[in-house]
């Protein structure tokens, strides 16, 4: 009977160690994949609590640079091997549901009863097309003004101005003479003096990001927009503008920075440099740029500010975009990848978010600890929170199928019309045709 007894002990022993061996192999990994390195470890931070609250499920994050990782998704959808969630962008995502890619959530947002509204007016919208849904937000972005405060003082400038500076295409407005007064050339003459030799000019008043392509975000919309131009006839429109005489004017005014005046750098070395490593060589007074790039701007070797964009004919205008998380439709844990991507559009990871300052999170009272972060350190970023929070300061990211191809066709204008090659009025009407017969 001890014999017997000491068997079956044995045999129950073994028994519960199978069962444990294979419930330890039954968690589920699931990859999270991401492109804006800054982010990396508050979002770790994240993944590390969703586990804790979550022991069978493993969340690996990735991250690759910008242009590796659109590479790597949209191979990942043909070889079957995409990351079960990812980081999704407006510029992207019709091609993906075009291409039947994501996952629909919105059964899912039903199923569960998970808020929506939540989030900044109109950031959930921006996700939904015919009553599907194919990410839930996780931040937002405005554009303002970058400025080096160093060179600011040694020109005598006020960065009080810019909480009033004006701009239109008559004269470019106190904005266009303040990036005027802030260029010198090697003889020290600023770009409003006469004198001024644009061929010999040692610190420019300002450096755009680029041509901007399709969507000019942290470029030209801002202004475009402040004339009352609109992209296209509203979300997923299918009639665009790119051929309205205050779209055609005002990007050869942005491209004439440099082309004409000599105010900015050359595209050239902007497409080659960037913009932001141009503008932290510490010789250039000012950029515009997005909410994003906060962290980068304050790594520079001087100090530096953030102000608020120009007043245009129809006041201050900036994009309004916001990020979100998707789930590729082909992932093998699609429940696990669902409780992921609603941890990440929650209050506990966006509070995570926001404690670190690297984005202003999607949810308000996150975004607001985001601002408090850096109040703390001694960095006023009001000029984007304001933005956001003004009546009428924001437009939407224009959403709409055939975003690749309307990228295309707009690079290769815009690319033209910063080199100098074409003018803008020779090409962006033809591209509008070539963008409407898209549709």
């Amino acid at each position: 009977m001890k014999h017997r007894s000491s068997l079956f002990v044995l045999l129950v022993v073994a028994l519960l160690l199978s069962v444990s061996a294979v419930s330890a192999q039954d968690g589920v990994s699931i990859r999270y994949v991401l492109w804006d390195t800054n982010q990396l470890p508050a979002y770790q931070q994240c993944a590390d609590a969703f586990m804790a609250a979550n022991p069978g499920i493993t969340v690996n994050v990735e991250q690759l640079g910008w242009d590796d990782y659109w590479t790597a998704i949209t191979t990942g959808f043909i070889s079957g091997d995409a990351p079960d969630v990812f980081t999704d962008h407006l510029a992207k995502y019709p091609e993906f549901v075009a291409l039947e890619q994501l996952v629909d959530l919105q059964p899912l947002v039903e199923r569960d009863g998970v808020a929506t509204d939540i989030y900044y007016p109109g950031l959930a919208e921006l996700w939904a097309k015919d009553g599907a849904r194919y990410g839930l937000p996780k931040d937002w972005d405005t554009i303002a003004v970058v400025y080096n405060q160093s060179l600011f003082e040694a020109a005598g400038v006020d960065p009080a101005i810019m909480d009033e500076w004006t701009w239109n295409l008559d004269d470019g407005g106190t904005f266009l003479q303040t990036i005027a007064a802030l260029t010198l050339d090697a003889n020290g003459n600023n770009g409003l003096s006469p004198d001024f030799d644009k061929t010999n000019v040692v610190q420019y008043g300002f450096v755009p990001d680029g041509m901007g392509g399709a969507y000019g975000q942290t470029q030209w919309s801002a202004l475009a927009v402040s004339t009352g131009w609109q992209f296209n006839n509203g979300p997923w429109g299918d009639e665009y503008y790119y051929d309205d005489e205050r779209f055609i004017n005002t990007v050869q005014w942005w491209a004439d920075l440099a082309v004409e005046h000599g105010f900015a750098p050359s595209f050239e070395e902007v497409s080659s440099l960037g913009s932001a490593t141009l503008f932290q060589a510490g010789n250039i007074a000012m950029t515009m740029n997005g909410s994003w790039m906060i962290g980068t701007f304050l790594a520079s070797e001087f100090p530096v500010g953030f102000g608020r964009l120009p007043i245009g004919p129809e006041g201050r205008k900036s994009m309004f975009n916001g990020l979100a998380d998707s789930i590729w439709v082909g992932t093998p844990h699609l429940e696990e990848s669902w409780s992921w991507v609603k941890f990440l559009a929650s209050a506990d990871c966006q509070n995570i978010i926001g404690a670190s300052g690297v984005v202003f999170p999607a949810i308000p009272d996150a975004a607001a600890a985001s601002q408090q972060m850096r109040a703390d350190a001694g960095v006023d970023v009001s000029a984007f929170v304001e933005q956001a929070n003004e009546e009428g300061g924001t437009f939407l990211f224009p959403i709409a199928d055939y975003a690749g191809e309307i990228s295309t066709i707009m690079n290769e204008a815009m690319d033209a019309i910063g080199l100098g090659t074409a003018q803008a009025a020779d090409v962006l009407p033809g591209a509008n045709a070539e963008i409407n017969d898209l549709f």
